[in-house]
């Protein structure tokens, strides 16, 4: 085992990781730390783009009123007010640091989304969170203060050498464990500040739009720390993933029903006309539950996203990556409908933390969808997200750079210890719980939930979760134990999280409580000590 130490550590590599890493770097030595090269993260598959206010024809009052509506009452107005006057500023800083985003007749071409009143979503073409990858894995690998660690998974928070029942506010993160997959040695990274921006937990169910690496390992270390973990049961669904044999967690993004894309049943009928008077631009839990009600109805495995009545070389221009990758399965865009179903895509909830991206733990800071802000609510407005990413990166980095003069946070780290671990001679139950948990929670806690359902998927998370446990301390780590200790974990806080909201509200549906209630006008919190 070896000790790192910097004055910054970044865990996760997506916008809000590289953009806070990027502002870091000015100060001091920053780490980041990235389960795979850094340019594998969920905002690397950000098709539709960022929203902001941009154009004549828009304003900040407007967007807020999108934001606040499709939250569903859950939302912070402050936090959507100061996350929505500041983005363009972060706008001009992501073009700065050489985004490319598309262009028409030398101004923005903004694309318009389901639940946005206006356009407003700047994008690159339909490949937005790619773009944006580029321009700040670039910046920041020709930054000398700041060093990647590809494939190091972090395993838990560095807190304090002292009795592990201390309350967050009196302990301190000096920084994260990290395995490195090459070695299988555990290491230490301490440093004054730590950034959890490691991204959501698609991966904790069978069907996602997320890459591999989002498997919620900041949240779960978040948690095990002691910290909460707010609004867990709002889980957005996107309402059209490719459904193929041979594609993989293949968006198909909301843009193409903004450009007036139908929604059809196998036999060809458009049906959201059903469900929203805004048909295919309802907000994304409307348009999910539609389609989940659909192929209940019909039996069928999938719908299809129709776009051949539009022209065909405006299609090819405005969304090439998704035309090449459907073309390259024989779907030709322009001539066949494109088979869609739901897949787990967002999370709304995450580590409580404030409007400068601080958590309760001192020295630890969380930013982008690991976070719960308040900016969300309920559910999220279609690409709200990067923007969130970009503007808690932007305040947690100011923050961070005044509390540094202050030095590093006092104390002792806790040692890493294997304890009696040896290697493993039964990898298959790790397979085997990985797919029992992800298949349970897309058929008990998925898009449609009952009170039923939701008792017999805690039931069994409690037992797999007792596996898995026993099985982390008594076998040296691998990445694979670590992904599916945090699936497991998070599992059961959706779960705790959504028996405790007996009403239907945004994202969160349940057959036994089809109407929201006033009674449920707030947050739902679940952490380790109070057992909520």
């Amino acid at each position: 085992m070896s000790t790192h130490k910097f004055d910054f550590l970044v865990i996760g590599s997506g916008a809000a990781g590289l953009l806070a890493a990027h502002k870091l770097a000015k100060t001091g030595r920053v780490a980041v730390l990235t389960k795979r090269s850094p340019e594998i993260s969920n905002s690397n598959l950000a098709q539709g783009g960022i929203a902001a206010v941009t154009s004549a024809n828009d304003t900040f009052a407007l967007h807020i009123a999108d934001t606040l509506r499709t939250g569903a009452g859950l939302s912070d107005a402050r936090i959507v007010k100061l996350t929505i006057t500041e983005a363009p500023a972060r706008i001009e800083e992501l073009v700065a640091l050489g985004t490319g985003f598309t262009l028409k007749n030398g101004v923005f071409e903004l694309g318009l989304e389901g639940g946005h009143s206006r356009r407003r979503v700047l994008h690159a073409a339909d490949a937005t969170g790619r773009e944006i990858e580029r321009a700040l894995v670039a910046t920041c690998r020709s930054d000398p203060n700041i060093t990647f660690f590809p494939f190091y998974s972090a395993v838990d928070l560095i807190l304090r050498a002292r009795p592990a029942r201390v309350r967050p506010r009196r302990n301190a993160c000096l920084g994260a464990y990290a395995l490195e997959e090459s070695t299988g040695i555990v290491h230490s990274f301490l440093a004054a500040r730590t950034v959890l921006a490691s991204g959501g937990a698609g991966k904790v169910y069978r069907y996602t739009s997320n890459p591999d690496v989002a498997t919620g390992d900041g949240m779960a270390m978040a948690y095990r720390a002691g910290l909460e973990l707010l609004n867990m049961e709002f889980v957005q669904f996107h309402p059209t993933c490719l459904y193929h044999p041979q594609a993989k967690s293949f968006l198909i993004s909301e843009a193409l029903r903004g450009e007036g894309g139908i929604l059809r049943s196998a036999s060809g009928a458009a049906f959201m006309k059903n469900y929203s008077r805004e048909k295919e631009l309802a907000p994304r839990d409307i348009v999910a539950r539609a389609i989940d009600s659909e192929l209940k109805r019909t039996g069928d495995d999938c719908v299809y996203l129709d776009m051949t009545h539009l022209d065909a070389a405006f299609l090819k221009k405005r969304f090439p990556t998704i035309y090449a990758q459907c073309l390259k399965l024989g779907i030709d865009i322009t001539k066949t409908p494109i088979p869609v179903v739901p897949a787990a895509h967002f999370f709304c909830g995450g580590v409580r933390a404030d409007d400068r991206g601080r958590t309760a733990l001192p020295g630890l800071y969380a930013v982008g969808e690991v976070a719960h802000t308040g900016l969300h609510g309920a559910n999220r407005l279609a690409s709200n997200s990067l923007l969130e990413a970009c503007v808690f990166a932007h305040r947690a980095a100011e923050d961070i750079t005044r509390a540094y003069v202050r030095g590093p946070l006092p104390g002792r780290p806790a040692r890493w210890t294997t304890g009696n671990a040896r290697p493993s001679d039964e990898a298959v139950i790790i397979t085997h719980n990985w797919d029992e948990i992800r298949t349970l929670m897309w058929n008990y806690v998925g898009i449609v939930r009952s009170d039923k359902r939701l008792a017999r998927a805690a039931a069994r998370v409690k037992i797999i979760s007792g596996e898995i446990i026993k099985y982390y301390w008594d076998f040296f780590l691998t990445r694979d134990l670590l992904e599916l200790r945090n699936i497991a974990c998070l599992a059961d806080v959706i779960i705790r999280s959504a028996r405790s909201r007996k009403e239907s509200r945004g994202l969160h549906y349940t057959v036994d409580y089809p109407k929201p209630s006033d009674k449920f006008i707030k947050l739902t919190s679940v952490d380790r000590y109070c057992g909520k």
